[in-house]
């Protein structure tokens, strides 16, 4: 259970992300600085952080071990994440794009075969090739189908290409994220703690960042004041607070890919919070019935997906035991 409840605490700071970017775009600063400074300012906050608890010698060496692993999964997990996430910015409001995001449950559990788990055996621990959590998944169906309610109630006032362009790099953001994360846990093994992990994530993705300031410096010169207060923001309530938190929620369950995907189903709650956010911070008008309608179908997916999972994690120590 703590696992799930650090995971809707996450959510609420990484709800953040949404209502201050949308805030950004609508007053005229551009999504490459979004991105880019949530990273650069997440740096000192980290560094300050692992030094205090002394441990960025180890995280130092280990990043040393295998840069390349390092650079190619942290451009995954925060580059391919999160720059797209601020380009849909840019066509939709910030609590559509959040209930979008909820897709990535779905996008986590396909990814399961990808990775091995362990499973215990009469001849004890052993490392096995994950499987489609299929109950899981027809759970998320109903994310699904909250998502689409929320999307075709946009259609009417949003312009199809905007559509479009606020879906798709959601979708790419949504297998980015996960793929990223796991395969970082992966390449730790356990040896780094959320601190850590964060900090070593953010500092591999900084060349990508910094090629994507430049690109926005002559595309749409500096950033103002404003955005870069903003952007610093986002950087320690959804960049620091909320990743090191989804992170620790990630590593409680670390070898357990159907726990792991209760976790990331709790990131559902970021459309509730975020919605509550725009309305509050923006003024903006109240979503539609069916806009509502949408975003309870998430919420109450994410609670079945979280039992199912459960439920299977149940009947398999009673398996084990009896074995």
């Amino acid at each position: 259970m703590r696992p799930v409840i650090v995971g809707i605490c996450s959510a609420f700071f990484f709800a953040f992300t949404f209502v201050l970017n949308r805030l950004m775009e609508l007053s005229g600063g551009s999504w490459i600085w979004s991105a880019s400074l949530r990273y650069f300012f997440m740096v000192p906050f980290l560094l300050i952080i692992v030094m205090l608890r002394g441990n960025l010698g180890q995280l130092m060496q280990t990043m040393k071990e295998q840069t390349k692993s390092w650079l190619l999964w942290s451009l995954v997990g925060f580059g391919l994440f999160y720059a797209p996430i601020c380009f849909a910015a840019a066509y939709e409001p910030g609590w559509l794009i959040a209930g979008t995001w909820q897709i990535t449950i779905i996008s986590g559990s396909l990814l399961v075969p990808f990775f091995k788990e362990q499973v215990q055996t009469s001849q004890g621990l052993q490392s096995v090739r994950g499987k489609i959590p299929f109950k899981g998944l027809s759970m998320s169906l109903v994310i699904l189908l909250g998502i689409v309610l929320m999307q075709m109630e946009q259609a009417g006032t949003l312009s199809f290409s905007d559509v479009l362009l606020g879906v798709l790099p959601v979708l790419v953001a949504s297998f980015a994220y996960p793929l990223g994360n796991r395969k970082m846990m992966e390449l730790c093994g356990g040896r780094l703690d959320a601190y850590q992990r964060v900090l070593g994530m953010t500092l591999a993705s900084l060349p990508f960042w910094i090629v994507l300031a430049v690109i926005g410096w002559f595309a749409d010169g500096p950033p103002t004041a404003v955005q870069t207060f903003q952007s610093a923001l986002v950087a320690l309530s959804s960049g620091v607070i909320a990743t090191v938190l989804f992170f620790y929620a990630t590593d409680l369950v670390r070898g357990n890919m159907q726990q792991l995907a209760a976790v990331e189903a709790t990131q559902s709650a970021e459309v509730l919070f975020a919605a509550m956010g725009e309305i509050w911070l923006l003024s903006l008008p109240m979503p539609s019935a069916l806009s509502w309608l949408g975003m309870a179908l998430i919420m109450v997916g994410m609670i079945l997906h979280s039992y199912v999972s459960r439920v299977k994690k149940r009947s398999s120590l009673q398996k084990a035991n009896i074995s």
